[in-house]
């Protein structure tokens, strides 16, 4: 599964510190902190016509990130808001669009690793772009990847950071083995997420998914969760296994990007009866109300 680009994304206007730059010029500082070091934090966002879901969530996140790297410098969320409105104003945009929010530490005053170096203030970065959810409804099909998630003693998940490089090497493999996606599992072999989504099973009517201990705290996850309860449908969370995948009913991932998606294969297992599942598309269906009539409007 490889994304396309919207032909309507060609003049976008990006916006770097204020600033609405053209795609084709836009840039970063080769002292900024992101190339230096993949040293910041980031969001996706999705706006549905002119509301963004769950925004205040998404800037906690952003927040709370950069506050645990010590950022020593964090824009307020009506700041955060106000960027994000100008360059969708500038844009034309209200629906469709999923919105790249990075913040790093800033530029440098020369090279090197060292945070003190960093003495102008971070640099914040708006890329919005006409993207629809990016995931095959027909079905995806995942591999389990050799790289492990790390635990919150080597690198706690709950920092939304730049650096990606385990997803990066998980996908890879995916790519390699013909996979839409990777499965990742934590340390001591219990899944944790995939490379770019958090997942879910579902066995005799009950839905699974892992604690969120060595994967991030997903925003579309806990809405899933929170939809689980509010429809009185049971929930487990806990360790679940590959092997539980293996003999599940059902089995979809969520994240921004892409909202809900099944899953109808792992390691070569076909996942129930290889078709989308009742209870994903229930999901599916609430999920998509969810997004229709809340969020915050910003344009």
């Amino acid at each position: 599964m490889l994304q396309t680009s919207d032909e309507r994304n060609k003049d976008l206007l990006i916006n770097i510190d204020g600033e609405l730059i053209h795609r084709d010029q836009a840039g970063v500082s080769p002292f900024d902190s992101l190339v230096q070091g993949g040293d910041g934090v980031w969001e996706g966002l999705r706006l549905y016509n002119g509301r963004i879901f769950k925004l205040v969530e998404h800037l906690n996140r952003l927040q709370d990130s950069a506050k645990a790297l010590a950022f020593p410098v964090i824009p307020s969320q009506s700041e955060l808001i106000e960027e994000i409105r100008k360059t969708l104003v500038a844009n034309g945009m209200q629906d469709g669009v999923h919105i790249r929010l990075t913040l790093s530490r800033g530029k440098k005053i020369t090279s090197g690793m060292d945070p003190r170096l960093n003495q102008s203030g971070p640099t914040l970065i708006v890329l919005p772009e006409w993207k629809a959810p990016v995931y095959d409804r027909s079905g995806l099909t995942f591999m389990t990847s050799s790289i492990r998630r790390f635990p919150p003693d080597c690198l706690d998940p709950k920092i939304h950071h730049n650096n990606l490089l385990q997803s990066i090497l998980a996908k890879i493999e995916a790519n390699a083995a013909g996979a839409d996606s990777a499965l990742m599992l934590d340390r001591e072999g219990f899944i944790a997420e995939a490379n770019g989504t958090h997942v879910f099973l579902v066995k005799n009517k009950t839905i699974y998914t892992s604690e969120a201990d060595a994967c991030p705290e997903g925003i579309t996850r806990d809405t899933v969760i929170d939809l689980c309860k509010k429809e009185g449908i049971p929930l487990h969370v806990g360790r679940i296994s590959t092997t539980d995948a293996y003999r599940a009913d059902e089995m979809f991932c969520t994240g921004t990007m892409g909202e809900l998606a099944s899953v109808i294969q792992l390691d070569g297992r076909t996942i129930g009866n290889g078709q989308p599942g009742e209870l994903t598309a229930a999901l599916s269906t609430l999920y998509v109300t969810e997004t229709a009539h809340s969020g915050y409007q910003i344009v």
